[in-house]
């Protein structure tokens, strides 16, 4: 078991309410469980996201926390928030990581694996 482990579960889903296809405005919304995985205590301090849609236009999101929150978790401990993200696709990907500090002093990224961003019945 490594020292700094953060598990990182994403879900995202198409919200048609505040969607403009037509105007090439599509919305998902994501939940993201954080699970720390690691032997000690870890705060997440900053995120970074790349937002990418069908047309290869990328966005890129840095920031404070997530939602507000800058979260401790203690080993074994999970948080879950959810937000949103507008893309001009109805398809897309995002990826990215959160910058965490251990108590120990240590500093390390947890990575967030690529997932998609999809209107539904659109992949078979």
């Amino acid at each position: 078991m490594s020292m700094y482990s953060i598990e990182v579960k994403a879900e995202a889903i198409y919200v048609p309410a505040q969607s403009s296809p037509e105007q090439g405005r599509y919305v998902f919304a994501y939940t993201i469980t954080l699970r720390n995985d690691g032997l000690l205590p870890a705060r997440l301090l900053s995120r970074h996201w790349i937002i990418t849609d069908a047309d290869g236009s990328v966005q890129e999101v840095k920031g404070q926390g997530v939602v507000g929150e800058q979260p401790y978790l203690l080993p074994g401990e999970q948080y879950r928030y959810s937000s949103a993200a507008m893309i001009s696709t109805p398809i897309g990907a995002m990826q990215g990581s959160y910058q965490m500090l251990c108590d120990d002093g240590q500093a390390f990224d947890a990575p967030i694996a690529p997932f998609r961003l999809s209107q539904p019945h659109l992949l078979h």
